[in-house]
């Protein structure tokens, strides 16, 4: 990883500021990408941008920025987006800081902020050393999410395209995931949509799966990909419930897109797990119908009193290899099987030693 340490003064930082909100932040002559378009929208509070200000126009020292070397010679804010565009905006006007706009500043004023030197690391290596250097740089401030640290060593054609389709608020992903009701959590300009998309694609390896697709010219089979996704989970579960949201739907749809389901049995099987109280876990319904792996319900478990009374019960013997344990040695269980009707009652629980039933539930 090679860094190479800069002072640049605040006038040439900010020559040719460019905020467009969504669309982007340009500054630098059109050569520094400070929020590439689509990701997050600034988020610094009225009080820490005044911070910022009050840091500059005092002289006192400002923490080092970091800047990626792109590709194409420009450059993209890999730490400090925050700091520069509190400064960007309240030279361009768009606040006051106290009762005063930059244009209310005495030119000596003006010319103080505008000299005071800005610590910029410009930083250049493979894609790998990028990311492992953001993560440890993006330790302070407005954190950033682990997509959006991806997204800032990634670019090129296919992320730009990318964040068209996944990152921008009401974009063709939230809208598609959003028709009768909600499916994907989290926010598009956070980068949680695209983040979901490229998890369920290449099963969780993002980083792989964007380093390959770098230079692809589209993200086209990315959002094919969502696309079908989507409409396999609206196929095969038909009536939506507010449990669906967040759903892994992607790792579900690689594993059993080409079975065939039956609609009407899996939302009967479902409308009865809903009422089951023994289920903890109702958004965990869905892929247990599919997968018939009870670690998704979260089933009730059995209260203290229940464990007591049971152990007693037992003389604190193992149902099981019929040898006496103390009860902190034992494990409550199912006499009668939770997915063959048994309930989560003192009547249904006996104990067992550690063991045991371990190995009866394969644990």
């Amino acid at each position: 990883m090679k860094i190479d340490l800069h002072k640049i003064p605040i006038r040439k930082v900010i020559a040719d500021y460019k905020d467009s909100a969504e669309e982007g932040v340009e500054a630098y002559d059109g050569k520094l990408d400070i929020r590439p378009k689509y990701q997050r929208e600034f988020v610094y509070t009225g009080k820490q941008r005044d911070a910022v200000l009050e840091t500059v126009k005092n002289g006192f020292p400002l923490n080092v920025m970091y800047w990626v070397k792109t590709d194409m010679g420009n450059f993209e804010v890999m730490d400090g987006q925050q700091r520069t565009i509190s400064i960007g905006q309240y030279i361009n006007g768009d606040f006051s800081l106290g009762d005063r706009f930059f244009h209310n500043l005495t030119k000596e004023e003006q010319n103080q902020i505008l000299d005071y030197e800005l610590m910029i690391y410009f930083c250049e290596g493979t894609d790998k050393e990028r990311l492992d250097w953001f993560r440890i740089i993006n330790i302070a401030g407005e954190k950033l999410t682990d997509q959006e640290l991806r997204n800032a060593v990634y670019t090129g054609p296919w992320l730009s395209d990318a964040k068209l389709k996944f990152s921008k608020t009401h974009c063709a992903a939230y809208l598609l995931a959003n028709d009768g009701g909600s499916l994907v959590n989290g926010s598009p300009i956070r980068q949680e949509y695209l983040e979901t998309a490229l998890s369920w694609i290449n099963k969780g390896k993002i980083e792989d799966y964007m380093a390959k697709h770098q230079h692809d010219k589209n993200a086209e089979k990315l959002w094919q990909y969502f696309h079908d996704v989507i409409a396999w989970t609206r196929k095969t579960f038909t009536n939506y419930r507010r449990e669906m949201n967040g759903v892994a739907w992607g790792a579900l749809y690689n594993q059993f897109k080409d079975k065939k389901l039956s609609p009407g049995k899996l939302e009967a099987e479902i409308t009865e797990l809903m009422e089951d109280e023994d289920v903890t876990k109702k958004s965990g319904i869905y892929e247990y119908v599919l997968t018939r792996n009870e670690k998704y319900l979260n089933i009730r478990a059995f209260t203290d009193k229940m464990k007591r009374e049971a152990y007693e019960r037992q003389k604190g013997v193992c149902k099981k290899c019929k040898k006496r344990f103390e009860i902190e040695e034992m494990e409550a269980d199912h006499i009668k099987p939770w997915h063959e009707g048994g309930k989560t009652t003192a009547q249904n629980c006996q104990m067992l030693c550690k063991q045991d039933n371990r190995t009866k539930s394969g644990k």
